[in-house]
């Protein structure tokens, strides 16, 4: 007899439930265990930096070790008389947000561990021996980190397929569904914990060409727009190269540096978004011209182009 579809889908996410806890047993007991042990004597790197490296990859590891793994084989062994896997996923589930923390981490770890093993060749030489091992399957240890990164998107994808090959009158339907949905929910918590430490990142980056001034550090704002701009002079007729800084609460209306040490740019004035008018202006001498007024002051601004101009505006 032909096995049903959706027991070869509860088959194969037992087997790759098996391997994935083999390769983190790999990344907790060898990599992490081995690499703080020889953190403790002091000589290839500090223990936070290891900790760093490896976030809370302990408790994913006992987690689906402990729990998940042996759950799954209970109810496979079982599958003849109880055909279901819905239920399990679902006692999953709310785990997998520890996921969260491990894939914020992801990039900084794998920076740390190229910095590291610049600074520290015994740091290096000792992942170069574990990586070595005929367990490491000639993967490096980076490469081995990226599994938990991926394990969620693969537990939708397997999910979703197995909801497909269930037959309409099958008792896990129910469970197969909701347990799906959660797993959806879970994605998008991860997704969303990544693009949150992108944007703050990116931040980061913006505050510091500005030469991360007090006053404009601020984790909450949202950069939505920058770009080179001419100022408009009234007084001689003429423009001069500046550059602005459009966030959702202010503007900021910069110089850049001609020597760039530090910061890219000096910050000339800050402009309020609240009360805040911008319109065009029909200028024949300086097109693309249009007209910023705050609280603090009036810009007179001139884009290279009328895209680039109703860009700003907008």
């Amino acid at each position: 007899m032909q096995e049903p579809e959706e027991k070869k889908i509860a088959l194969e996410l037992l087997e790759t439930e098996q391997a994935y806890v083999n390769r983190l047993h790999l990344l907790d007991q060898v990599f992490y265990t081995e690499l703080m042990k020889e953190a403790k004597t002091g000589k290839t790197v500090p223990e936070e930096v290891v900790k760093m490296i490896f976030s809370n990859i302990s408790s994913i590891y006992q987690f689906h070790a402990e729990f998940f793994l042996p759950e799954l084989q209970k109810r496979m062994e079982d599958w003849n008389c109880n055909p279901r896997i819905g239920d399990v996923i679902q006692k999953l589930a709310p785990f997998l947000k520890m996921y969260g923390e491990y894939v914020k981490n992801f990039d900084k770890a794998v920076e740390l561990i190229t910095a590291w093993s610049e600074k520290s060749p015994p740091f290096q030489e000792l992942i170069a021996d574990i990586q070595k091992r005929k367990v490491c399957a000639n993967l490096t240890l980076q490469h081995h980190m990226l599994e938990p990164v991926q394990r969620i998107p693969r537990y939708e994808l397997l999910l979703k397929d197995y909801v497909r090959k269930l037959p309409p009158q099958s008792p896990d339907r129910g469970d197969a569904e909701k347990a799906l949905e959660m797993i959806f929910m879970v994605a998008k918590h991860s997704n969303a914990a990544i693009a949150e430490m992108e944007r703050l990142q990116n931040l980061w980056v913006v505050y510091q060409r500005l030469g991360l001034e007090d006053d404009i550090v601020d984790p909450s704002n949202e950069l939505i727009k920058e770009g080179p701009i001419q100022k408009i002079s009234t007084r001689n007729n003429s423009t001069s190269e500046k550059y602005l800084f459009l966030f959702n609460n202010m503007l900021l209306y910069c110089v850049p540096k001609v020597i760039q040490v530090g910061a890219e740019f000096q910050v000339h004035l800050r402009m309020d978004v609240g009360g805040m008018k911008v319109r065009e202006l029909k200028d024949t001498e300086f097109p693309h011209t249009f007209l910023v007024s705050g609280k603090q002051r009036t810009l007179e601004l001139q884009a290279r182009s009328g895209e680039e101009m109703n860009a700003w505006i907008k």
